[in-house]
């Protein structure tokens, strides 16, 4: 299939943009993309009528999946508040790929998304990255990208309520540590073991923790205010880990030091209030701040806190707010898919990336704006031509 008559932004290194392109897709990856008009067209290939073509929008921070559209506690499944630490959770167990919210993902142009345990927990569980298109979640499954850890008032609110640790943002952070040099133990020892029974008796936590230690997994750290942001890079710089920062909703106050720090940021979500004390210093100009000094910024919807298909109205928020397009862009396809670690794979139109791309004959971050085309691995999953009015 070619998609051809468009306005290509590959996203590439380069950010490269093509006036007049095209794109071929073969076996759900990009094969070709290309200035002009190909020397031949086929009844399966689509004229774009002069419409730009984007990478497939990423989310890099949601729950999808995890609370049923519609439904309440019932159908809850992303906090385990039974115990601080339950890094051995697997979040894909808790995805339901039918929550009507995936439909409503793919019909806003967002192709992939990664899907986050909540943050009651210091240690809440791992993160997968996931295609939202399909019905069994184990075949959308782009990757397992990170584990998932909470500073700051969720995790202190929930067990002081139970009086039991942590109930301070310094016993969080101790758990976390304590959790952290077990884990980094337990890799030495099992190194260390010169036979079967030398090994040290299965762990699942500190198994799960493993692969921050490797650089296989990246620590995603929910953290707003200021002070929590700095005891996330402290604790990554502690222990070696890549890290990126969930919210980061003081970042605007400390955006020097976390440009200094080489930090991403993951803002959002952007369509909200208020709604408890850490979120003292929430503005929509957040997003564009960290940008400008040079923080790689995402934005993410925290689906269900805002839910996803608002993805591109939040990006046209933080427009408003004073981030570029290009930054704008950046932060829901290439900045979202390389801290969520998945630029390999997606994120950007280049030959051998997964095809996921949007079309639109509009601004896509206006308000008013539809997608003319989604495309998912390749596949189709919204499709109309243009009507056009005498």
């Amino acid at each position: 299939m070619k998609i051809y008559n468009v306005k290509i932004y590959t996203m590439n290194k380069s950010r490269d943009v093509i006036d007049n392109g095209w794109a071929e897709v073969i076996d759900g990856r990009f094969t070709r993309v290309c200035n002009g008009k190909p020397s031949e067209i086929d009844d399966v290939d689509i004229d774009g009528e002069g419409a730009s073509l984007f990478p497939g929008f990423i989310d890099a921070h949601t729950h999808l999946g995890l609370t049923t559209n519609g439904v309440g506690v019932e159908s809850e499944d992303f906090n385990e508040e039974s115990q601080p630490n339950s890094a051995q959770l697997r979040v894909i167990d808790a995805i339901n790929p039918f929550d009507l919210s995936f439909e409503k993902a793919r019909e806003a142009g967002i192709t992939s998304v990664l899907v986050s345990p909540g943050s009651m927990n210091p240690i809440a569980g791992d993160i997968i990255a996931v295609s939202t298109a399909g019905r069994c979640i184990d075949s959308m499954v782009l990757k397992r990208v990170g584990i998932k850890l909470a500073l700051g008032e969720n995790p202190k609110m929930t067990y002081l309520n139970r009086d039991e640790t942590p109930c301070t943002r310094m016993a969080t952070a101790a758990l976390i540590r304590e959790a952290l040099a077990k884990a980094k133990r337990y890799i030495d020892d099992k190194s260390a073991a010169e036979s079967e029974s030398d090994m040290p008796e299965l762990d699942l936590k500190c198994e799960s923790l493993a692969g921050l230690f490797d650089g296989g997994l990246k620590a995603f750290f929910h953290c707003h205010r200021a002070d929590d942001i700095f005891t996330a890079l402290r604790i990554s710089k502690e222990f070696g880990l890549r890290c990126a920062l969930i919210h980061c909703t003081d970042g605007h106050l400390i955006a020097g030091e976390l440009a200094e720090a080489s930090a991403e940021a993951i803002v959002g979500p952007i369509i909200c209030d208020a709604c408890k004390p850490e979120l003292s210093n929430i503005t929509p100009k957040n997003a564009g701040l960290l940008a400008q000094h040079g923080v790689k910024t995402a934005i993410c919807t925290d689906h269900s806190e805002t839910p996803i298909e608002y993805l591109p109205i939040s990006v046209g928020v933080a427009i408003k707010h004073g981030m570029t397009f290009e930054q704008a862009l950046e932060a829901v396809t290439i900045n979202a898919a390389e801290i969520g670690c998945i630029d390999d794979i997606t994120g950007s139109i280049e030959i051998g990336k997964r095809a996921d791309a949007v079309m639109f004959d509009s601004n896509p971050f206006e308000i008013a704006s539809e997608p003319k085309l989604v495309m998912i691995g390749g596949g189709l999953h919204k499709y109309f031509k243009t009507v056009k009015y005498n």
